[in-house]
């Protein structure tokens, strides 16, 4: 998986696309070695993940537009389905994943830090969906989650301008949660990913699961999804020791997954 770097810091996991010549592009291989990555964290003992990309230039410049240009429709659709397959495996993965945007994150990279929890960025950060000046629509979600995160009609504006953004502008319509100094982008993702990291795995896992089911439905079946992850914690030694701690006025706190 020379594409995508793993690194393990305790129980904080950290995967880097690794293409920096190439401003960490997006192909097909870069997609499937994230795939594999992926399936290569081991979700009992790590607690949240980081995703950023190699070098300090850019975070994802966006697909790879050499292997998109002579596709077919076919071949295209699937390049999507590609894409939507291991973007969507982020996004519903178990762990909470904080999305590191170290530069660019035009196309696909705007894409792929939209699949992921949290967003963090670098001053120097650029977003944007700049595919209709392409010829082509975004393919790897990016209609469907910049409507969500943003507005519609932000949304709209912002794709169908193609024009980029930069991070103070992500920060002001809400597409990212908090803007850095390049050197401090990185300690702030693993500060917040140690805070996320110290608390009750499986809460942290169920309040994940249910905002993200409970955002695709109507609010009454949605509070119903929340029921089901409220009770899931009760029973486990988690909630025991949280609710002990509390009560014991203890500090320290044994979490351990189960």
């Amino acid at each position: 998986m020379s594409n995508v770097l793993y690194e393990v810091k305790g129980n904080i996991g950290i995967l880097t696309i690794n293409r920096p010549k190439a401003l960490n592009a997006l192909n097909s291989e870069v997609l499937n070695d994230l795939d594999a990555a992926l399936d290569a964290v081991d979700v009992e003992t790590i607690r949240c993940l980081i995703l950023t990309g190699a070098g300090e230039k850019s975070f994802v410049a966006g697909a790879d537009i050499a292997e998109m240009s002579t596709l077919t429709k076919a071949e295209g659709e699937a390049f999507g389905k590609k894409g939507n397959d291991v973007f969507r495996k982020i996004e519903t993965f178990p762990l909470p994943v904080i999305a590191a945007v170290n530069g660019f994150a035009l196309g696909g990279g705007c894409e792929i830090s939209m699949s992921c929890d949290i967003r963090i960025c670098s001053e120097n950060a650029v977003f944007g969906q700049p595919e209709v000046g392409l010829g082509i629509t975004p393919g790897f979600g990016g209609t469907q989650r910049l409507a969500r995160l943003v507005s519609p009609g932000m949304a709209k504006q912002l794709i169908y301008t193609a024009r980029n953004i930069t991070a103070q502008e992500a920060y002001r319509i809400g597409l990212v949660n908090a803007v850095y100094p390049a050197e401090e982008l990185m300690p702030a993702a693993e500060k917040m990913a140690a805070s996320i990291a110290k608390n009750a795995p499986i809460a942290v896992r169920n309040c994940k699961k249910a905002i993200n089911e409970g955002l695709q439905t109507d609010i009454d079946t949605a509070i119903v999804i929340e029921e089901k992850a409220f009770g899931d914690c009760f029973e486990t030694h988690d909630q025991r020791e949280g609710m002990g701690a509390f009560l014991e006025k203890r500090k320290e706190k044994n979490f351990i997954n189960k």
